[in-house]
């Protein structure tokens, strides 16, 4: 059996297809469950360009395009980070939105920054903008709440950019 697509997912598929635009993304502590989610939608294949799993710190670098400088200066969970994840989703797979997410889900934190600490960068035609969530639960719930919160700031952002 299919899984049910989330409202947010819905909404988001809804507002790219009206647009004729296009999304993908470059995830870390999510692991493609912002893409599984949209992909979740029936008629997602008209907007999913497709999604990078970079989990591990060298493949920010070697698959989402993030530069090393970046990563040896900020580190893997970091709001610069973010963004260069949501531009590298955005220019490696040719899509009009891009989606970096990276964060800290549990069960201990990672070099000093909390557990639920998540940064979800989002780019687009008119630029980049980065946002800072702080998420409770255990792994499971603050992975869940990042994709929510990048399904629900996108389609924000989609639907204002052509307002």
């Amino acid at each position: 059996m299919p899984p049910t697509p989330s409202p947010e997912a819905q909404r988001l598929v809804a507002a790219l297809q009206e647009r004729g635009a296009t999304v993908a993304s470059a995830e870390s502590l999510t692991a493609g469950l912002f893409a599984a989610a949209i992909a979740d939608v029936p008629g997602a294949s008209a907007v999913l360009r497709g999604g990078l799993i970079v989990y591990a710190t060298d493949l920010k670098a070697s698959l989402a395009g993030v530069p090393q400088a970046l990563l040896d200066r900020c580190g893997p969970v970091h709001p610069e980070t973010a963004v260069a994840l949501a531009d590298g989703a955005r220019m490696r797979c040719e899509a009009d939105w891009g989606v970096g997410l990276t964060g800290v889900a549990g069960p201990a934190e990672q070099d000093g920054i909390a557990v639920g600490t998540v940064y979800l960068g989002l780019s687009g035609p008119s630029g980049a903008t980065v946002r800072m969530l702080r998420l409770d639960g255990d792994r499971a719930a603050v992975r869940a709440g990042a994709v929510t919160a990048a399904l629900r700031e996108l389609a924000v952002r989609v639907n204002a950019a052509n307002s």
